[in-house]
């Protein structure tokens, strides 16, 4: 497998918290994991090159090796879907491009993890999005779901159009992170057994919420405690078994 498209149900939900735990893990396991951000917006400038926050800190993790022209090809202005800020900057997002990028780091890693913008319909230009690039890439996908009210309607609208699209899914990430801060209510956790019962799909980790800060203070000690819930044999059958820490 060459590469995992990391999706979202929505914007906000965890995405490149997820991503980074996984690469992590799967470093852990031994396997060779590069990493991707292909269209990142609300970049900042930096050294005469606009760079994405979330970018910069998978970059950071786990691949400081990758020219970050690979691992971020497309860096735009404004914070919104990237067809929009594309358009603002009278900029046009070139797909051949990430193509090539992506090419170039499949090429140095056994595995590219690709995080996506927002979720699967998100437009990249008036005619593609998150969906099309997946598929473009050839990626099978992870869809990072958040576990609270209203991720049932969310989680499963996106795996039926993921599937109704021919892209395969690899699994589901449950992430209990939520930018309230507030813990999980009862009436969450019920809601949340609701949707394990009507996935077929396999959950690959169920994150617990982390304090962590700024995510350019993140750190491979912070993200510890989540690198060891994932569920990696769907995505990589064949490693050797090996007993985690607890």
């Amino acid at each position: 497998m060459a590469g995992i498209f990391i999706t979202g149900t929505d914007t906000g939900v965890g995405k490149t918290v997820a991503t980074a735990a996984l690469g992590l893990a799967l470093r852990e396991a031994g396997v060779n994991a590069g990493v991707m951000k292909p269209i990142e917006t609300g970049a900042q400038l930096v050294s005469g090159r606009r760079r994405g926050e979330d970018a910069a800190v998978l970059h950071r993790l786990l691949a400081p090796g990758d020219p970050i022209e690979d691992v971020n090809p497309i860096a735009l202005a404004l914070p919104t879907a990237p067809s929009a800020a594309a358009r603002l900057e009278g900029a046009t997002i070139d797909l051949a491009r990430i193509r090539e990028a992506c090419a170039r780091l499949e090429a140095r890693h056994d595995v590219v993890l690709v995080e996506g913008a927002g979720g699967l319909l998100v437009p990249i230009d008036g005619k593609t999005t998150m969906a099309d690039l997946a598929r473009t890439l050839g990626c099978p996908l992870i869809v990072v779901a958040r576990q609270r009210l209203g991720t049932i309607n969310h989680t499963l609208l996106t795996l039926r159009e993921a599937d109704r699209r021919g892209l395969r899914i690899a699994g589901v990430v449950l992430n209990e992170w939520d930018p309230s801060g507030d813990p999980l209510s009862e009436a969450d956790a019920l809601n949340l057994q609701e949707l394990r019962e009507r996935l077929e799909t396999p959950v690959i980790a169920d994150l617990p919420a982390l304090a962590l800060g700024p995510s350019h203070t993140w750190s491979p000690a912070a993200l510890a405690p989540l690198v060891g819930r994932f569920d990696l044999d769907p995505l990589v059958p064949n490693l050797p078994k090996a007993p985690r820490p607890l």
